[in-house]
């Protein structure tokens, strides 16, 4: 399983970006995202760090592999 690194919710949502996923709202301290005709939405915690398991789950809920998110990183 590959490690994931500490990243900002702003560094999180500028990856998601990379990969088709666009802010439609923030709400408080958290940004949502949406892609097309996606059913999920995405909520970033807009933190000095997210925090892995949180970053994991967005990653599976986005509906793509660590790899891919790690290569969209780059």
């Amino acid at each position: 399983m590959e490690k994931l690194p500490l990243l900002s919710g702003r560094e999180v949502v500028k990856v998601f970006e990379r990969l088709g996923w666009e802010v439609a709202r923030q709400r408080g301290s958290h940004i949502i995202l949406v892609k097309g005709k996606h059913i999920a939405t995405l909520s970033v915690p807009d933190h000095r760090e997210v925090a892995r398991g949180t970053l994991r789950s967005l990653i599976a809920r986005a509906g793509i592999t660590v790899e891919e998110f790690l290569s969209a990183m780059k």
